[in-house]
């Protein structure tokens, strides 16, 4: 041990001395992490690409899927196994709604708000509240047109939550199924595609249709030009957030097939604001009967309806 120590200062006395000799000669410490080069891929990137990578999320993401990927999963015939998909808080649903509401040119929905904890608390109440919103909307959208004429008895229409809820849930579950295969199956042809994991394509949809509960309660308002304006407006604030989520997905693809891809996409959600509106709010005026008056001599009198 003693030999140990003394060989250990006389190290120390020379690295003194080198140090001495040479006070600009640079010295690395073991604590000290040593930096490594950011670009270490084969070939040369492209200008601009590094930013295209940060829309994908292929670094700080894949790290994030690394270390989820070490998490132990529970069965998924257990509870637990379900309840990942609803540990999330407050703060963490209304940042990503703020973010569907209000989308950042040139940033990756999925990368900012989404990836580091996908859920579906917030889309499965999102779909639900919008359910209801359209539905009560739409009755009192009906009630308020035609307020005020005698052959009108309001009656609720209870039929239209089950359609509302039909057609919404099945938009923000087979649309993004659809989706997901799709990109896995272009992921096998092409290498250069990213694809999104199919919680996180139910998570973005779930969240883009948030802008439609304030839009349908605006839409009572009895005048077509502005529930139009409306819709295009939702249309275009929700729209932005799937076009630049998934546009970085599939732009290394085919031209056509990557155009296609986005105008499926947008297609589909323009129907869906537009099919709603026009089933729930923008329904054909009924042609109510003409009421019957009796008269004391025993005929009755048919008045002809406005």
């Amino acid at each position: 041990i003693a030999f140990f120590v003394m060989y250990l200062f006389a190290e120390f006395d020379d690295a003194a001395n080198l140090l001495a000799a040479n006070p600009d000669a640079t010295t690395i410490s073991i604590d000290e992490p040593v930096e490594i080069p950011k670009n270490q891929h084969g070939r040369l990137q492209e200008p601009g690409r590094e930013e295209d990578d940060e829309l994908l999320g292929t670094d700080d993401s894949d790290k994030t899927e690394l270390l989820a990927g070490q998490k132990k999963s529970a069965p998924f015939w257990t509870f637990e196994y379900y309840q990942t998909f609803f540990d999330v808080d407050t703060y963490q649903v209304l940042d990503r709604i703020k973010g569907s509401v209000f989308p950042v040119p040139g940033k990756n929905f999925v990368r900012l708000y989404i990836r580091s904890n996908p859920d579906l608390y917030g889309p499965f109440w999102i779909c639900a509240t919008l359910v209801f919103t359209i539905a009560v909307s739409g009755n009192l959208s009906n009630f308020f047109i035609h307020l005020g004429k005698p052959t009108y008895h309001y009656v609720p229409e209870f039929r239209k939550v089950s359609i509302a809820a039909t057609t919404i849930y099945a938009y923000a579950w087979l649309v993004p199924l659809a989706l997901w295969g799709f990109l896995m199956w272009r992921n096998s042809k092409v290498m250069n595609i990213v694809s999104y994991s199919f919680l996180e394509i139910v998570c973005v949809y779930g969240y883009s249709l948030f802008v439609y509960i304030p839009t349908a309660i605006l839409w009572i308002i009895p005048q077509k030009v502005v529930r139009w304006v409306l819709v295009m407006f939702s249309l275009c604030l929700s729209g932005s957030v799937l076009v630049m989520t998934f546009w970085p997905a599939v732009r290394d693809d085919n031209r056509r097939i990557a155009l296609a891809t986005m105008g499926t996409i947008v297609l589909l959600h323009a129907l869906l604001a537009v099919g709603c509106l026009a089933y729930f709010f923008d329904a054909p005026e009924l042609d109510f009967p003409a009421p019957i008056i009796p008269t004391h001599n025993g005929t009755t009198v048919i008045t002809k309806s406005q």
